[in-house]
């Protein structure tokens, strides 16, 4: 399948591992340009090295809950490539993980400053950029989270919920630019943030890894029917064709890659 989006530049968030560093092996491969962002220095130049060999790549360290690094990046981007057609935001945290009354004011604002108001700063400042090409497509990476609840995950079940409600609201804004603007939603997907939190249950309950993995499966996932974590790649091929002119009729969808978590059939 060609998905037509060859010589476009891609912004990635959270691209050093992960979803976002299997999206950007995607993409370039499709023969988009990337720019790969995260806050690390080692592992983003490592990931970037692995994406050499496939396109061309640029990494840029940043902090998305700063906003004058959010406009460097975006002066960096103007000045090698001089546009930006794709923006993928795969940047997130887990964020705090307590009982309700247990939450802290600033337990909340830290995660939806990461989870939420990142993905805010970043589509501000790269909309317009997109506008001016009169072509773009923005995937915003949501969660199963935003649609089932976890009462041990709230700041980060309500942050990616935000995301779904910006996806829809910034798709009825901007379509009519060109600009295409979805969501994907992963569950319990093999990335360094599920890592830590396998080998933090693994510690608590003094089992192996994979011990720890399928009893999170049995008792916090019995909807994955799947009962397997899901594999990166397998995100990153849904994000590529929301990226795509293949998909030049999605707009404003959410797209669950859970391997069935979800129990309901809304959203």
């Amino acid at each position: 399948m060609d998905f037509g989006i060859k010589g476009k530049v891609a912004l990635i968030t959270g691209g050093d591992s992960g979803i976002g560093q299997a999206t950007a092996k995607l993409l370039a491969a499709e023969g988009v340009k990337i720019v790969l962002l995260d806050k690390t220095s080692q592992k983003l130049e490592s990931a970037a090295e692995e994406i050499q060999k496939i396109g061309e790549v640029i990494a840029v360290q940043a902090d998305l809950t700063n906003l004058e690094e959010v406009e460097v990046t975006k002066q960096k981007i103007i000045n090698q490539f001089g546009a930006l057609h794709i923006l993928v935001n795969a940047a997130g945290i887990t964020g705090a993980q307590k009982e309700f009354l247990e939450l802290t004011d600033q337990d909340w604002y830290e995660t939806i400053e990461v989870d939420f108001m990142a993905a805010v700063r970043v589509c501000r400042a790269f909309i317009p950029l997109m506008q001016q090409a009169g072509w773009g497509r923005i995937v915003l990476v949501g969660s199963e989270d935003a649609v089932q609840p976890y009462t041990d995950e709230m700041p980060y079940c309500a942050a990616k919920a935000a995301i779904l409600n910006l996806t829809k609201n910034l798709s009825s804004a901007y379509a009519q630019d060109g600009i295409l603007v979805n969501s994907v939603s992963p569950a319990f997907i093999a990335t360094p943030m599920t890592d830590k939190m396998m080998e933090q249950r693994s510690q608590k309950l003094n089992v192996s890894f994979e011990q720890a993995i399928d009893s999170f499966l049995k008792e916090d996932r019995p909807h994955l029917v799947l009962q397997r974590r899901g594999k990166a790649q397998e995100v990153a091929a849904v994000i590529a064709f929301l990226c795509s002119e293949q998909s030049s009729f999605v707009v404003g969808s959410n797209y669950r890659v859970d391997g069935g978590s979800v129990a309901s059939v809304h959203h």
